[in-house]
């Protein structure tokens, strides 16, 4: 075998190798530990404020890991808590900052028009780093912006652990 085919093979198995190893990705997730107790802690904070909501955290995929409602949240608060948990994840981004992009740009306001995503405020994403590992959605204060700050103090209870 020659030096020069001999030179191609091992760098065509560089090449083979390198893509190999770019074909396997490590992403972190929330755990359902984690995820319950923001779902708790949301609800706590919404309920402090005397508004009764449903908090669903979803992992990075928009997939429910934990679901709380409280005493007498309205039945319609489980699915928007939900849809805006997914929205929030799926575009790495708060409902209530998509709504209101939607609302000043013409070319935003198809995103209502996505199966599945509700733009209204009450959707965070959970970080860890610039990472998004999944969302909280609030559904049920009167208002998106109350619903997000309830969802935000959910997160701020358990800021150490999102290290």
């Amino acid at each position: 075998m020659s030096l020069k085919s001999l030179l191609s093979i091992l760098v065509l198995s560089a090449l083979a190798g390198g893509a190999g190893a770019q074909a396997v990705r490590t992403e972190r997730n929330i755990s359902l530990e984690l995820a319950n107790q923001i779902a708790g802690a949301t609800v706590a904070a919404c309920t402090a404020n005397g508004y009764p909501v449903a908090a669903t955290v979803v992992d990075r995929a928009g997939i429910v890991r934990a679901l709380q409602r409280a005493d007498n949240a309205g039945p319609h608060t489980l699915d928007s808590s939900r849809l805006k948990a997914y929205t929030s994840a799926s575009a790495k981004n708060s409902t209530l900052a998509m709504m209101e992009g939607a609302q000043k740009n013409p070319a935003s306001a198809n995103l209502v028009s996505i199966p599945g995503y509700l733009l209204l405020g009450g959707g965070v994403p959970i970080r860890v780093g610039n990472e998004v590992i999944g969302a909280v959605g609030v559904g049920g204060a009167p208002g998106g912006h109350l619903d997000e700050q309830c969802a935000m103090a959910g997160i701020d209870k358990v800021k150490d652990q999102l290290k």
